[in-house]
């Protein structure tokens, strides 16, 4: 099952509140504070991503197994981990990038990422 996430938004400035994930070279804002899953992306001019992921919006969707969402589609970032407790990976969809996000299980009676 596919659960809308959030719309991740490519940006030249700056953001309150932004948080760097130093693997990807990128800054990540709003989210946390949006009603509507809006997040904004600043990226560093070393940043490793896709130009397609720097230049295009993307959607996300929180999906159950990561591995099957990927099968027989364009794998645009392979599969990693930005956090504790979070897979994630991007695929092409008619021209744009499209974010699968895994929550992993922690312990049981735990949070996802505890």
């Amino acid at each position: 099952m596919r659960i809308y996430h959030h719309l991740g938004i490519p940006t030249n400035e700056s953001k309150p509140g932004e948080v760097c994930l130093e693997q990807h070279r990128v800054y990540v804002s709003g989210f946390e504070t949006s009603p509507y899953g809006i997040e904004w992306m600043r990226f560093e001019p070393e940043c490793p991503l896709p130009e397609l992921v720097k230049r295009i919006p993307h959607v996300a969707f929180r999906v159950d197994q990561l591995e099957l969402e990927l099968e027989n589609k364009e794998v645009l970032i392979a599969p990693n981990s930005p956090s504790e407790g979070v897979r994630v990976a991007f695929i092409v969809d008619n021209g744009a990038p499209v974010e699968f996000i895994e929550l992993l299980e922690s312990k049981p009676g735990g949070k996802p990422g505890a």
